[in-house]
């Protein structure tokens, strides 16, 4: 099922999503309508709110971007994934630049600066944590 988009301004892009608690909604179904949502709109990432729903959870689908890079190098080839009531524990190292865009904010793209690693916690769409 493809989700309509929900578009800067709309309150919910300015809510704290809620934690999702495993049994409380089909998370499986869930992320396969996000990705479906994503891929029509040509994203690489779709977080939960993007579609009206305030809770904490995002896809992303980084292979696109894999076609760009040299051999691959950054190892985003087959990077699919859920992301389900993630935490950032830590971030570090140098600041760099990288172009993003946001389907919540369409046609727009800016320089975005962000440190060179992150480690999150999280689950999947199975519960797995990671």
């Amino acid at each position: 099922m493809i989700y309509p988009i929900v578009v800067y301004g709309d309150p919910v892009l300015k809510k704290k999503g809620k934690d999702i608690k495993e049994g409380e909604l089909d998370v499986k179904q869930l992320a396969e309508d996000m990705f479906e949502t994503m891929e029509n709109a040509s994203g690489v990432g779709l977080a939960a709110p993007q579609i009206g729903m305030s809770i904490r959870m995002f896809v992303v689908d980084a292979t696109p971007m894999a076609d760009d890079e040299d051999e691959d190098e950054e190892g985003l080839s087959g990077f699919k994934k859920v992301f389900i009531n993630p935490e950032i524990i830590n971030e570090e190292g140098e600041e760099w630049s990288f172009e993003e865009g946001c389907l919540s904010i369409p046609d727009i793209r800016e320089a975005i600066d962000r440190q060179e690693e992150l480690t999150i916690r999280y689950f999947d769409e199975k519960w797995e944590e990671h």
